[in-house]
Formats: C-alpha cells, sequence, structure tokens
C-alpha cells in the first residue's frame, strides 16, 4: 500500500434519478484518498440536482466544495425522485461557492490545478460532450473514470450486453468520451456495477445507523422508494453501480480489470473493438462479498479516523 497525496477529483452526476449517485457521494465523502474540488449537476433538470448535492454537502459539514450548475435541459419529470427532500432549498442557501456554469467551473479548476484532476462521471454526459467541444485538448490534463456500458453482462449479472442508461440517454456524448485523448480511462460497466447491493446485515448497518452521511442517504433513499414503488420501509439496497466508479479512482481492490478498446455504437451500445483505444475495465468481481462490507466499513466511518482503510494505488 502507497499512501500518496490526495488525488484531485471533480464529480460529474446525475443525481435525484436513481438512487445509487446518493450513495455514491456519500462513499466520496467519505474516501479520504480524495481531495474533491467540485460536484456538478448533469442531465434534465440540473438547478434540481444541484439542490440535491448541496444539500448533501451542507448537511454534512462539506460546504467548502462548491457546486455548479450543469447545462440545463428539460425537466426529468417522473425521474425526478428526491424532489420532495429538497422543495423547500435554494442554490442561494448553500453556505459554499455556487458555480453557473458548470462545464466553465470544470476548465477553470482544471487549469488551476497542480496535478491531473481525475473526472468522475456517473451519470449521462451532455456536460462532459460540452467540455471537450469548448477545449478540445483539456482531455489530455484529465483522468477519466465512470460507470458506462454493457460488454458481457448487464443488470443482476444476467448474460448478454444491453444498451445501458448512461450511454443510450446521450449517445453522441458516450461517443465523444470514449474517443478523447484522456490521461488514462477506467469504466465500470454492468458487469460489475450491476451486482453491487446491501442485504441482510449490512444493509441494517446501515439504515440503522446515527451517523450523517447514512442518515443522509437513507431519508433520501425512503422518499426514493415512495416514489418508485409505494413503500417507505426499505430491507435492502436498489443496485449501487454508481460507488465502484468512485472506488475505482483510487483502488481496484476486489476487482479484475481488463485492458480493450471501447467502443459506442449509435444504437447505444458498449462494444470491444480492437481499433479502439484501450481502456480498463472492470470485468468481473474476485470478491463481491469483501467489497460490500468494505463498503459499508467505509461509508459509517469517520474520516481521518485510524481504523479507516486507505488504499492509494498505482
Amino acid at each position: 500500500m502507497n499512501i500518496k497525496k490526495k488525488i484531485p477529483v471533480i464529480l460529474d452526476t446525475d443525481i435525484g434519478g436513481d438512487i445509487d449517485d446518493t450513495w455514491a457521494l456519500g462513499m466520496m465523502l467519505k474516501s479520504p484518498e480524495l481531495d474533491v474540488k467540485l460536484v456538478v449537476s448533469d442531465t434534465g433538470n440540473t438547478e434540481y440536482r444541484a439542490k440535491i448535492c448541496a444539500k448533501m454537502l451542507e448537511m454534512a459539514g462539506r460546504s467548502e466544495i462548491p457546486v455548479a450548475v450543469g447545462i440545463p435541459m428539460e425537466s426529468d419529470g417522473p425521474r425526478e425522485r428526491q424532489r420532495k427532500w429538497v422543495e423547500d432549498y435554494t442554490l442561494e442557501k448553500y453556505p459554499g461557492e455556487v458555480f453557473r456554469d458548470g462545464v466553465e467551473k470544470i476548465i477553470d479548476v482544471v487549469n488551476n490545478s497542480e496535478s491531473p484532476v481525475t473526472l468522475i462521471c456517473i451519470g449521462p454526459a451532455p456536460n462532459i460532450a460540452e467540455l471537450l467541444r469548448r477545449e478540445p485538448e483539456i482531455a489530455k490534463k484529465m483522468n477519466f473514470v465512470g460507470m458506462f456500458g454493457s460488454i458481457r453482462k448487464q443488470h443482476f449479472g444476467k448474460a448478454g450486453a444491453v444498451a445501458e442508461f448512461n450511454v443510450v440517454r446521450d449517445i453522441p456524448a458516450c461517443q465523444a468520451i470514449f474517443t478523447a485523448p484522456w490521461k488514462s480511462v477506467k469504466i465500470t460497466p454492468l458487469d460489475t456495477c450491476g451486482v453491487v447491493q446491501l442485504k441482510g446485515e449490512l444493509f441494517l448497518k446501515v439504515s440503522q445507523s446515527e451517523d450523517v452521511a447514512a442518515k443522509i442517504i437513507m431519508d433520501n433513499y425512503k422518499i426514493w422508494l415512495n416514489v418508485q414503488n409505494g413503500s417507505e420501509m426499505p430491507t435492502e439496497s436498489s443496485i449501487l453501480y454508481d460507488t465502484v466508479a468512485v472506488h475505482l479512482v483510487y483502488s481496484e481492490k476486489f476487482l479484475r480489470m481488463e485492458k480493450m478498446g471501447i467502443r459506442v455504437t449509435d444504437d447505444g451500445f458498449t462494444v470491444i473493438d480492437s481499433g479502439s483505444p484501450e481502456i480498463s475495465v472492470a470485468m468481473d468481481w474476485l470478491d463481491l462479498d469483501a467489497y460490500h462490507k468494505y463498503f459499508v466499513e467505509r461509508l459509517l466511518s469517520i474520516v481521518g479516523q485510524a481504523s479507516l482503510p486507505v488504499c492509494f494505488e498505482e
């Protein structure tokens, strides 16, 4: 284990649609390996999404982290499942900085960073397509980690690829991402992230915890679940896709990685293509149970506590 300087990161998220982004943001705040420079909302009603980010950061005592609003688009309507949690919250209430042009703020953060910034992208990526349009060379200064695609498996480990949501929602944006000249690229497709789910004792540890981040997550999860199916009594988590992308920024532990060229087709599939640039793809779990336990330990830990596992890797 090599203890190194914290990794500067920017999170680009469509939080407020599926609940896994909320879990991922909570995990990111509990990861001492990461120096979070900016959180940017992406896709659909970006004002709504930015409010969730800002309220989470404020409640977690992390309002030193700036929040930026991504490209405004049409409302997601039924996908705005956490609206109740921020119905009385405005971005003007956030004690930290708020930037209205998220893409421009990404450019500013990257250009003013002393070391390469890692972009964590856990949703459809119109912001990133616009970033590459405005500053085509900026990718050379950045590492990219994302939750995208389905290569050999889909949700719950079922065999066969599907056109995964983050890709198919904005196919041209993903095509731009997979052809950009990033310093490095890692992704977790459904093959690995599509089977991450907390059940039994591990879920109870989170749902019954007094930890601030856990309580924020569970409050949002109950609201989200009520919109989904009318229930407010969760007994297990939904699939926690995006937590794997956060983990991959600083560690490949528990995962089997493969180097391969990936191309996004015009109908939204992510296919292996030997003619495309090679990237690192998390294709299988070496120990999924261990990841589940590690994830819960991390989420419920106090950052800076001696027992908190720190996993810097080359």
